[in-house]
């Protein structure tokens, strides 16, 4: 077995693993960069950019189908080519992926290992049987996998996971959903308005990232409308010939449909299964994964940092590039690891309405001492004009000092909104000084004046 030494290495060539290669070498370290599989990152792959893409498809759809409230008429009637859709997702998915492998291509051939890793000891890694690597420090960006819930572990191995949708040669006549986190609502509302009959089912009554409970009976209102959500609700399935048998119960007694497809959208786990994580000497929670500050990205106070998916800290992509880059960088230093400032929270939900958080969660925050704005979307003008005025959005404030906190949101375009306001709350301003920023009009962030007016009304009455 070739022997190889280096100052990091890095196992993962991810968002968050490449980013972790480039902050260690450009530190001055020696580094090399260990992935297993094909490459291409989350993001590109199965994730953000083929999501996005089978969503743009179901908004034309959509905005096709409801054009007639418009005094719009389509003589022919809306089609949909299943096909066309599909070649469509996996060509510029495919060109995405092609960048990423580009750039890890285009990396010195001493910087690149191919093959599977497994720990030794705490810093000596096995890649696969044929190199040996001892290093001064490690980064774990291995990402994570979809998991399938105990309900699906009898056909586990016919249920989609997102990892296969965006290889689908053609829609599916029928998809039945498991799981209503981000994952299940984008790719499910997707295939409802491409045509394919589309059933939710969750065990819980929750819908998305949000936390506020009216911010979340406001999506269970206006998502419950267009698509057919069977939650809190225990299942049984089965196979039947090419199909899959649901069987639940529901208040008008036992209930079953049968589908053509099934998809687990229960979340994803960290991909740490094969690391032999217990050489490390690393203390391991019962699923497995080490402590992890998420401040310098080190696990215990080992030479051991973990970045990305991996570290379930924050699943995002830029949250990803963050932590590769404090934990390159950190891996290079050490044993000089320093705390990293983190980014305000922001996340959203392509759905639509879009589901976004910036800042604290209403979960997070202490009702005593915050103020609570509200944006409502049912007559905001901008919203009407375009026929989307649905939604509703939660701004929290201090109140000691009227701080902006957070936002929970469920609006039209509020993937916008976020940013503004992610922006405002790591800028640390306060409700009088983001009523001073410039606001236009017509703009569906309009709607932000009027909570922060009614948290500065809400302030002066204390």
């Amino acid at each position: 077995m070739e022997v190889k030494r280096v100052d990091v290495a890095i196992i993962g060539a991810g968002s968050a693993g490449l980013r972790a290669r480039r902050v260690a070498a450009a530190a001055g370290a020696t580094v090399v960069l260990i992935e297993s599989g094909v490459g291409g990152t989350t993001c590109a792959r199965v994730g953000c950019m083929p999501s996005k893409l089978l969503i743009a498809a179901a908004d034309v759809a959509h905005d096709v189908a409801g054009a007639g409230r418009f005094g719009i008429r389509v003589p022919a009637g809306l089609r949909i080519d299943g096909r066309a859709v599909m070649e469509r997702v996996r060509c510029e998915r495919d060109r995405f992926v092609g960048f990423v492998l580009h750039d890890v291509e285009a990396l010195p051939v001493e910087q690149r290992l191919h093959g599977r890793a497994r720990f030794l000891a705490p810093t000596v890694l096995a890649v696969d049987d044929h190199t040996r690597v001892e290093a001064r420090a490690v980064v774990i960006a291995t990402g994570s996998q979809p998991s399938i819930p105990p309900s699906l572990h009898g056909v586990r191995d016919a249920v989609l996971v997102n990892d296969d949708i965006f290889e689908l040669r053609d829609l599916p006549r029928s998809m039945a959903v498991v799981g209503t986190g981000v994952v299940g609502l984008e790719i499910g509302q997707a295939m409802h308005r491409l045509g394919v009959r589309t059933v939710f089912f969750s065990h819980s009554q929750h819908l998305g990232p949000t936390t506020d409970p009216e911010v979340q009976r406001t999506i269970a209102e206006v998502l419950g409308a267009e698509l057919t959500l069977h939650q809190s609700t225990a299942i049984s399935v089965q196979r039947d010939g090419e199909e899959f048998l649901f069987e639940w119960g529901d208040a008008s007694g036992p209930r079953q449909e049968r589908f053509d497809s099934v998809l687990a959208a229960t979340g994803r786990w960290p991909d740490l299964a094969d690391l032999d994580l217990q050489q490390t000497g690393l203390e391991l929670n019962a699923w497995g994964a080490p402590r992890v500050d998420p401040l310098t990205m080190q696990c215990g106070d080992a030479p051991i940092f973990m970045a990305g998916d991996a570290s379930n800290y924050r699943p995002v992509l830029h949250e990803a590039s963050d932590e590769g880059e404090i934990a390159g960088a950190n891996a290079a230093a050490y044993p000089d690891v320093r705390p990293h400032e983190r980014r305000t929270r922001l996340e959203i939900a392509f759905t639509d309405p879009n589901m976004a958080i910036a800042g604290a969660t209403w979960s997070e925050l202490d009702t005593a001492t915050t103020m609570l704005g509200v944006i409502s979307y049912d007559d905001q003008g901008r919203a009407r004009v375009m026929g989307q005025n649905r939604g509703l959005i939660h701004l929290y404030a201090r109140r000691s000092d009227g701080v902006l906190l957070g936002a929970e949101m469920f609006g039209p375009r509020v993937e916008h909104m976020a940013h503004l306001l992610a922006w405002a709350i790591q800028a640390r301003l306060t409700v009088d000084q983001a009523l001073a920023m410039p606001i236009y009009h017509p703009v569906v962030e309009e709607g932000l004046r009027t909570a922060l007016r009614e948290l500065a009304w809400v302030r002066a009455q204390q």
